[in-house]
């Protein structure tokens, strides 16, 4: 790639700023991952009504992603982000500063958390604009690697929670949302281009189309993985091998950041060697790792060695422990690198359809992360274990792999020949 010519051939002040909004957005929109550890310890919270709460913020993102890309095409990404960030940086100031005295607080303010989650439905869209066809992979990589907010999520917030308390850890969150939101008002513009009123029958008609469904099962499955394993393994780590809450989120932070940090990586390949064979290998290697790690026993308590501790430190932990990140890491690296793949497709199938697009498969892939935090938990009650909810998980992906060698003749041959880009 050219990077002169990449730099030239867009505005990468509005995909700074893009990636910035999306990043802390993305971050407050899972902070209830690492932080509902210690919330439940005031509120006497199990652990499947935990994984159902760390769920909320994902469905609430999730449905929220159409009516704001709705409002992103009518008013500009401009308008409508800024609108969300105000509101997200309300619910986080009202948590700091009131508390949260009951689970039904902590549900309102995961939905609240929504809003932030819907920011992919604008970031994303406002980014590919400036860009053309060739660029797509990468500019949407770099731009959806804004996701690496969850990594600065679970690296520090169980740190900041164990030192000052959960409830003055959101206001250590507002900081970083703050310089966001001024980075984005100062820099950040609508591409020139004309938008197109977008309305509820613009997604009727898209999903008229049958490659509008492919694409939000195939994002379901990746973002839907991603999102909703850096919502719910803390929780995991904490129950199946009894580490600590800094350890948890220290685990997580290494595999979200894998996930993360090879976005823009997955998108760059899908580039050069074309969306539909790069996703082939990525969902086969995700439901390997998923197929393993349903297998994996639960890790031994510190007691039972003869130690005096409660949990294991992130130093201290068992081999087990550092087998289950390892496995994580590479399922998630697979994951990150599987969405720039779809987002290196979908501008190429639906380029007028954009933002209409990135809503709907913004929709899909946050149910997707919903589902899967939902079935681990239903897992976890019915039998005890997690392990029938990562093989459902590991099958979807099976599931996806198969649809690719469906479609993958006709969108080659169609839409694909005369993209301008590798399909």
């Amino acid at each position: 790639m050219d990077f002169r010519d990449f730099r030239k051939s867009g505005h990468w002040p509005t995909l700074l700023a893009a990636f910035l909004y999306f990043d802390f957005s993305f971050m407050v929109w899972v902070t209830l991952g690492p932080l509902i550890l210690y919330i439940a310890r005031d509120l006497e919270i199990g652990v499947e009504e935990k994984l159902t709460l760390v769920a909320i913020p994902i469905l609430a993102g999730a449905i929220l992603r159409i009516p704001v890309g709705m409002l992103a095409d009518h008013f500009g990404g401009r308008r409508t982000a800024i609108t969300g960030q105000l509101i997200v940086i309300a619910a986080i100031a009202s948590a700091w500063l009131f508390g949260l005295d009951s689970v039904m607080q902590v549900r309102v303010l995961g939905v609240a958390l929504g809003v932030a989650g819907a920011a992919f439905a604008v970031a994303l869209p406002q980014a590919s604009r400036w860009y053309p066809p060739h660029y797509q992979g990468i500019v949407m990589g770099i731009a959806g690697a804004g996701n690496s907010g969850v990594v600065l999520n679970t690296l520090f917030v169980p740190s900041l929670a164990e030192a000052y308390g959960w409830q003055n850890t959101f206001g250590f969150l507002l900081i970083p949302l703050a310089f966001a939101f001024m980075v984005y008002l100062l820099v950040a513009r609508d591409a020139p281009d004309a938008r197109r009123p977008v309305n509820f029958q613009s997604y009727k008609t898209v999903l008229r189309d049958q490659d509008s469904w492919w694409f939000m099962l195939f994002y379901f499955i990746t973002f839907g993985g991603f999102v909703g394993l850096a919502s719910a393994l803390p929780v995991y780590f904490t129950t199946q091998y009894h580490v600590s809450g800094v350890a948890a989120g220290l685990m997580v932070a290494i595999i979200v950041a894998c996930g993360s940090g090879f976005r823009p990586i997955g998108g760059m390949i899908a580039d050069r060697v074309g969306g539909i064979r790069s996703l082939s290998i990525l969902f086969a290697l995700v439901a390997v790792a998923y197929f393993i790690i349903s297998f994996m026993p639960e890790g031994p308590l510190p007691a039972d060695l003869g130690m005096d501790a409660k949990e294991w430190s992130f130093t201290g932990m068992p081999a087990i422990a550092w087998g289950a990140v390892i496995l994580f890491s590479l399922g998630m690296l697979a994951l990150g690198m599987g969405n720039g793949a779809v987002f290196q497709l979908i501008p190429q199938r639906f380029r007028q359809e954009i933002g209409v697009m990135t809503g709907l498969v913004g929709f899909a892939g946050g149910v997707g992360g919903y589902f899967l935090a939902k079935t681990l938990g239903a897992a976890k009650g019915l039998t005890g274990e997690f392990s029938s909810g990562f093989l459902v998980f590991g099958l979807l992906a099976l599931i996806g792999l198969t649809a690719l060698f469906q479609v993958k003749r006709r969108w080659r041959t169609t839409w694909g020949a005369v993209s301008g880009a590798r399909i």
